[in-house]
């Protein structure tokens, strides 16, 4: 039963990022850190996640509060130009 649904997991994923448009497959483990990602941006406390993320303690999940490289460029940019070399 389990690999049932791993497969039925897998063959989703697989029509969902093909329908996305995404050229490479998304891990279950990628996947779930992208959700607990996006819930900590959208203010979802650490205390409702853990439960739910697998992680024994709330300090586990402050890898999901760390600014993406796509949020952090734009602050990047702007701030590089004032460095004084």
């Amino acid at each position: 039963m389990y690999w049932l649904k791993v497969a039925n997991f897998l063959i989703t994923n697989v029509q969902y990022t093909e329908k996305a448009g995404i050229v490479h497959s998304i891990s279950p483990h990628k996947l779930r850190h992208f959700l607990f990602t996006w819930m900590k941006k959208q203010g979802v406390d650490d205390a409702l996640l853990q439960p739910y993320s697998g992680h024994e303690s709330r300090q586990s999940l402050e890898i999901y509060s760390k600014l993406s490289l796509g949020d952090a460029q734009p602050i990047y940019d702007s701030k590089i130009k004032d460095f004084p070399v």
